[in-house]
């Protein structure tokens, strides 16, 4: 009877272990393994998750999200999910969602001692999260659709009547077009904001599902120009599509977006999360972002030297914005969409 009752007891040690429920000391697999979501477009992210596997023998198991939904969708998992969590690390494609997480109480502090490569301007104060790799905002046209005096330098060029219905956006609710109008929402206030969209989307701008669409309408012919990010203008420019881009003139200079990384609060692989986050802010991960397709905008200290091919268009002139309010406004910001109309 007693071998009977000690044989249950480590079985339901097991089992526990399995389920990564609470009750026992060590919730791992015996070789280790770390969940994590991530809203990068899967090209990029996959390659460097891969390294970071090979390197430490922890096994990756990673949540991608489609293009349509990036960020929302997985952020709304974690919270669906708080109270059981089946996320280790958040490796987000912009900054505002993340710091609503935070805000809600669902990132766990880990102050990495790769976070030193960056300056305060790019991490949470209370080590929530820490940002890495960054986009810009900008314009990409086709340059035989668009003359080089026609040329797109401002917002306001998007609702000029010679070029209805030639520009495309992405749908505003997510990623990074979603922080870019929580950013123009700080620069301008509600009412500018209200006016630009109103303009654009009287003036017949395509609604495109996510920002690689909108570098594909205009590759292709289909859209004069549009705003989408530098990874994504990047990767037509290699592919030899008759585009460019030129960042444009929102006041203050370019819209520059992070990466970033947390840890969800009682992950269940909580070792592995910290091995995990140390090494995406490492200068290995932005250098091999930097020089790929993506050519991501290192921001680490070290890499400031770093040549990409936005440099002289950016030259570190961004337009600051406070994250903090950002997230805390968010839901204003989506009823200000939906209010003009940009849900339908």
């Amino acid at each position: 009877m007693r071998t009977t009752v000690k044989l249950s007891a480590s079985l339901v040690c097991l089992i526990s272990l399995l389920f990564a429920q609470p009750g026992c000391e060590e919730r791992a697999t015996p070789s280790g393994e770390v969940v994590v979501f991530t809203a990068l477009d899967r090209v990029y992210s996959e390659p460097i998750l891969k390294r970071f596997e090979q390197q430490t023998g922890i096994r990756v198991l990673v949540k991608y999200d489609a293009e349509a939904a990036k960020t929302t969708g997985l952020i709304n998992q974690i919270i669906a999910r708080r109270d059981d969590p089946q996320c280790d690390v958040l490796w987000n494609n912009e900054v505002v969602q993340t710091q609503h997480l935070a805000g809600l109480g669902l990132l766990e502090p880990y102050q990495s001692p790769s976070a030193s490569r960056f300056s305060p301007a790019f991490k949470d104060p209370k080590h929530r999260w820490t940002g890495f790799a960054a986009r810009a905002r900008v314009f990409i046209y086709n340059t035989d659709l668009v003359a080089p005096d026609q040329v797109p330098t401002s917002l306001t060029d998007m609702a000029d009547p010679n070029w209805r219905g030639r520009t495309a956006i992405a749908l505003p609710f997510f990623g990074t077009t979603f922080t870019h109008m929580s950013v123009l929402r700080q620069t301008w206030g509600d009412d500018r904001l209200i006016q630009w969209l109103t303009s654009i989307k009287a003036n017949d701008v395509a609604i495109a599902p996510g920002n690689g669409p909108v570098r594909d309408l205009v590759a292709s012919g289909e859209i004069a120009f549009g705003l989408t990010d530098t990874d994504d203008a990047h990767g037509a420019m290699l592919d030899g599509k008759p585009v460019a881009v030129v960042v444009p003139d929102a006041d203050q200079g370019a819209v520059l977006i992070p990466n970033t990384v947390a840890m969800i609060a009682g992950c269940p692989h909580p070792k592995q999360a910290k091995q995990l986050i140390d090494y995406l802010l490492s200068a290995e991960v932005e250098r091999a972002l930097a020089e790929a397709r993506s050519a991501q905008i290192p921001l680490g200290n070290d890499l400031a030297d770093l040549p990409t091919p936005w440099d002289k268009m950016i030259n570190r002139n961004t337009m600051p914005f406070d994250v903090e309010t950002a997230a805390d406004d968010r839901q204003s910001t989506v009823d200000l969409l939906r209010q003009v109309g940009f849900d339908h």
